[in-house]
């Protein structure tokens, strides 16, 4: 079962932070060259993709720590010092992924579209280059959170698989 758990955790891990971390990182750039395009509606379409699948990869990405945590009490090292650390970096990186790279695509794209946003809902507008990034940075610190976490994942400090020994 323990396998089972851990093979369902890597594979949600895989296929849903690795999706969110490359849409992620390809929104700043993508919003720029729309807001430097403004006739260009293919350009805006683009960030909109990118910010559905940041989204919708945000969602299914609660699978992670689920198995993970399935795995972790499989094995018995719910209270090691790699896991809790791991655990406290991948809370970490839910927040800033929830609280700052989220709200900051959905400004992007009502500053992007304002034709389909209502007049009461528009932000104040900031300089794009500004928002592009403290987005790109927001990004990099969530995408570095989880290289950290993966890292702990295979190095597994005290482990007895003989890795990092």
């Amino acid at each position: 079962m323990t396998a089972l758990l851990l093979s369902i955790h890597v594979l949600a891990a895989i296929l849903t932070i690795g999706p969110i971390a490359v849409a992620a990182s390809m929104f700043p750039p993508a919003a720029r060259a729309a807001h430097q395009s403004p006739d260009a509606p293919a350009k805006t379409a683009v960030v909109r993709v990118l910010h559905r699948i940041t989204r919708v990869y945000a969602v299914v990405g609660i699978l992670v720590p689920v198995f993970g945590l399935a795995t972790g009490a499989s094995l018995g090292v719910l209270g090691d010092a790699w896991l809790i650390v791991s655990m406290i970096l991948t809370a970490a990186a839910a927040v800033v992924l929830i609280a700052l790279i989220l709200p900051a695509q959905g400004h992007t794209l009502t500053v992007l579209e304002p034709a389909v946003t209502p007049e009461a809902v528009r932000p104040v507008e900031e300089a794009p280059d500004r928002i592009g990034r403290r987005l790109a940075m927001h990004t990099g610190v969530f995408n570095v959170l989880w290289a950290v976490v993966v890292v702990l994942m295979i190095y597994r400090p005290g482990s007895t698989t003989g890795v990092g020994q």
